[in-house]
C-alpha cells in the first residue's frame, strides 16, 4: 500500500503562501530543492489541489530544458514530468496532460484506491484547502515541514483549526544553509 506524504513549505508563523499565493517571501537553498529530489525517488505520484498544480505546471515541465539549471532542477523537472499527477479540483474537468487524473467527486474514495495500487509514495505538495480536507479523514501518513526563517504576518495557512486532536510523532529531521528546517512527522 502506497503511503500519502504531504510536503509544504511554511514561515514561521505557519503559512505556505502571502495573502495572494506568493511565495517570493521563502529563500530557499539549493540543498532544500536536492532534499526535496531525495523524498521524489521513493515516490511515483503527486497529488496537488488545483491551485498548486497550476502554479507548478508553469515551470516544471521545461526546467530542466532552460539555461543555468542546477543539477536539482533537472532532477526535479525529470521526476515532475514521469510521475503519476493526481489533481483535485472541481474548476478542471479533464487533463490533455499525459499522466495527468483529475478528481472531482468522491475525492476519499478515489485517494485511497490510489493509496491501494502497487507503487512507491504518493507526495502531497503544498496545496493547503486540500491538506486540511485529508487530516480531517486520517488520509496522511506523514508530513515533511520545511519551516523558512521569515515570519509572513498574514497569508495562505497550511494548517486550521481541526475538530479533533492528533498527535504526531517526530522521525528525522534536516536543516539547510539559509536556515531552514525540514521536520518529518508520522501520524500515530
Amino acid at each position: 500500500m502506497k503511503k500519502l506524504v504531504s510536503i509544504a513549505h511554511i514561515s514561521i508563523d505557519g503559512f505556505v503562501a502571502g495573502l495572494k499565493g506568493e511565495l517570493d517571501g521563502f529563500d530557499r537553498s539549493e540543498g532544500n530543492l536536492e532534499f526535496v529530489c531525495k523524498l521524489t525517488r521513493q515516490a511515483d505520484s503527486a497529488l496537488f489541489g488545483r491551485v498548486s498544480y497550476q502554479l507548478l505546471e508553469t515551470y516544471w515541465p521545461t526546467a530542466a530544458t532552460l539555461p543555468n539549471v542546477t543539477k536539482a532542477e533537472i532532477e526535479y523537472s525529470n521526476w515532475y514530468n514521469s510521475a503519476k499527477k493526481i489533481v483535485v479540483s472541481n474548476t478542471i474537468t479533464e487533463s490533455e496532460k499525459p499522466n495527468t487524473t483529475i478528481i472531482r467527486d468522491n475525492i476519499l474514495d478515489a485517494i485511497s484506491d490510489f493509496k491501494k495500487q502497487e507503487g512507491s509514495d504518493i507526495l502531497l505538495f503544498g496545496s493547503p484547502t486540500l491538506t486540511q480536507f485529508l487530516i480531517e479523514h486520517g488520509m496522511i501518513d506523514s508530513y515533511w515541514i520545511f519551516i523558512h526563517p521569515v515570519f509572513f504576518g498574514e497569508g495562505i495557512p497550511l494548517f486550521r483549526q481541526t475538530k479533533h486532536k492528533m498527535k504526531l510523532k517526530l522521525g528525522e529531521t534536516k536543516k539547510f544553509v539559509k536556515g531552514e528546517i525540514a521536520l518529518h512527522y508520522s501520524a500515530q
